[in-house]
């Protein structure tokens, strides 16, 4: 059922016009298909898988956070004595500042027991403190952050693929765009010719014409023919560029078929009058915005919190454990009654310094290095987004400019070549002269073509160079 369903969202994007020339076919406007590319596409898929995996870390960091429950128990018998029996379940809570909280339940016996051992049943709770290494960071803290900043690079890289995706889409649309437009022209091109060598025929069986006129037209009319095939295989490759990037719900790929055409409502808009983004607001959001230069940031948190970490073990160890006792299984009761600092308490010192400091030094400098070589990455990728935004803003301003000219260029070819067929349908011109013009003509609308799908192409590619594709 699932292939059914992906097919019919596909033909919900793919909109069936009507055309006049062939009912049939249905329009994929640049809109729609890149709605599809967004929808569906595996590699947006993937990355969106990415995002999940960094959640996933992110939940794996925490359980260095998770309270943990042990049992310690050990028993010994024997030639009929009770050498030793100790029970001891314990809750260990970790706590974010570097504090861990014990408490714990013991039930020990025998005749042979260490003489450090509390006999019969006793309870405790107590505190391991850090008040140097580790006091403000360690590596449980380390952990969950880099993960929580790795979640939002991953985020960030998801919108960078996204940018990259949807350009090289765009830019495939845009050359099918212009092969089919092309190839529309020659093809009329072909029919217009194809009538023309009819009539040359007829009028040279009347004698109205020289039979040179007949080979002419027909040299002219195989020129387009050619013209036409070559273009007509260059659609084709165009067209499989395009399904490289329709998929549908179900994973599959699907193939563009000849009865899907483009829109051509951009050909009826007038490029001069087209309003241009504004250069500064790309390059102020670029600096902003622009996911490639995120994921440096990002990068740059990840390695802070590393020098953070590897600062640590520059200071010296110094941890403090105190723990309340008491007899039975109440830890907490009688503690006014028996003198708490006098009696059931238990407490530890634990200091230590590595005499040379050598893997703390190291790691830490190694650790203020990558940061360095990272502000340096840093400044010359936004200097690098930043020129390029200017290439491709520059590109689009001469496109613009060169639109214009060649609309103009093209109405005077047109003129010219209506000027001449009406002279030759008088008599008062060769075909020689007429098929120059045509020559000119189409060419001239050729590149005109072309120039608008740039145009479009470029008008895209300022947005992709900051960033901003979405």
């Amino acid at each position: 059922m699932k292939p059914f369903i992906s097919i019919f969202i596909l033909f919900f994007f793919i909109s069936p016009l009507v055309p006049a020339q062939d009912s049939a076919s249905k329009i994929l406007s640049p809109e729609n298909f890149i709605a599809i590319v967004k929808q569906f596409h595996p590699v947006i898929k993937q990355a969106n898988i990415n995002i999940e995996k960094a959640a996933a870390d992110i939940t794996t960091a925490r359980g260095g956070f998770d309270p943990s429950i042990y049992l310690d128990t050990d028993q010994k018998t024997f030639d009929g004595k009770n050498y030793y029996s100790y029970v001891n379940p314990e809750l260990k809570i970790p706590t974010w500042y570097g504090i861990e909280v014990k408490a714990g339940l013991e039930n020990n016996g025998g005749q042979f027991l260490n003489s450090e051992t509390s006999t019969g049943q006793s309870s405790y709770v107590g505190l391991s403190v850090p008040l140097a290494k580790n006091l403000l960071m360690d590596k449980r803290r380390a952990v969950l952050q880099q993960a929580k900043i790795f979640k939002s690079q991953t985020e960030a890289e998801r919108l960078n693929i996204i940018n990259d995706l949807l350009y090289n889409a765009y830019s495939a649309y845009w050359n099918w765009v212009k092969e089919y437009q092309v190839f529309s022209i020659l093809t009329n091109t072909v029919k217009i010719n194809e009538t023309r060598f009819e009539l040359i025929k007829i009028a040279y069986r009347q004698g109205d014409r020289p039979a040179i006129d007949t080979v002419e037209a027909m040299a002219q009319l195989q020129s387009f023919q050619f013209l036409q095939s070559e273009s007509q295989v260059r659609l084709r490759n165009t067209a499989v560029e395009v399904s490289n990037f329709l998929w549908l719900a179900n994973n599959s790929f699907y193939q563009l078929g000849d009865d899907v055409k483009p829109e051509d409502g951009w050909s009826k808009q007038s490029i001069a009058s087209l309003p241009l983004p504004v250069l500064d607001e790309l390059l102020y959001n670029a600096r902003l915005t622009h996911p490639k230069l995120k994921m440096y940031n990002y990068k740059l948190q990840w390695l802070e919190v590393e020098r953070k970490l590897k600062f640590q073990s520059l200071l010296p160890t110094v941890n403090v454990r105190a723990n309340l006792l008491n007899k039975g299984y109440d830890m907490f009761n009688g503690i006014g009654k028996t003198g708490f600092y006098e009696n059931n308490n238990k407490f530890g010192l634990e200091i230590g310094l590595p005499l040379r400091l050598s893997e703390g030094r190291g790691g830490y400098r190694a650790a203020r290095l990558k940061i360095q070589e990272t502000n340096l990455e840093i400044s010359m990728q936004q200097q690098a987004i930043e020129n390029k935004v200017k290439t491709y803003y520059n590109e689009l301003l001469g496109l613009q400019q060169q639109v214009k000219i060649y609309e103009a260029a093209f109405l005077n070819y047109q003129t010219l070549f209506r000027g001449e067929d009406t002279r030759f349908k008088a008599g008062e011109s060769s075909l020689f002269l007429l098929n120059t013009r045509e020559n000119k003509q189409l060419e001239a609308q050729q590149k005109l073509v072309e120039l608008k799908t740039k145009y479009f192409k470029a008008l895209q590619a300022v947005q992709w160079a900051a960033g901003q594709l979405r």
